[in-house]
């Protein structure tokens, strides 16, 4: 996931089991909020061996250095989610942006979805087309309108194809 402002996540699954990693660009805990420019102590210090592919993976980095903010990782044979070894900065709510960053991970409803789109892309967007979404019902123009009316069916073929949305009539 990256929303175009800088921020982003990955989720790795894997035979060793999952790795995430999360960047919130203006988080106090960002390499870049820092003269060093290395992740904040403890973020990637512990991870585990089997995942070290994915700390070094160069999609991961800018300029050699792991753009992370937040990172857990579960193996196969760990009873919960994993960190180890993180002092967090005093005082600030979201400190690895981990709550905004995976909110909509979290709190699959379309509620949450529509309180997320109705911030990012400064527009209110009908919760009932959001459900038909969420729903995977078959879209029309009328429901692509109404999520975005600058846009119609035939010019979203190729990406409803890419995502393997279900069948939807192009009229």
């Amino acid at each position: 996931m990256s929303n175009g402002s800088g921020d982003e996540y990955s989720i790795v699954f894997s035979g060793a089991g999952v790795y995430i990693r999360g960047f919130d660009h203006e988080s106090p805990m960002s390499p870049w909020a820092h003269e060093d420019w290395e992740p904040w102590p403890g973020v990637i210090d512990a991870v585990p061996e089997v995942f070290q592919a994915q700390v070094n993976e160069p999609a991961f980095m800018l300029e050699g250095t792991p753009s992370v903010t937040a990172c857990l990782w579960r193996t196969t044979s760990d009873p919960r989610w994993c960190t180890r070894g993180i002092e967090f900065p005093d005082r600030h709510p979201d400190p690895d942006g981990a709550n905004r960053l995976f909110a909509l991970l979290t709190d699959r409803s379309a509620e949450a979805y529509r309180s997320f789109a109705s911030d990012y892309f400064e527009t209110e967007t009908p919760l009932d087309a959001i459900e038909h979404v969420y729903a995977l019902r078959p879209l029309s123009d009328k429901v692509v309108q109404s999520l975005n009316p600058e846009i119609n069916m035939v010019e979203l073929a190729k990406d409803i194809t890419e995502i393997g949305y279900p069948d939807a009539p192009t009229g």
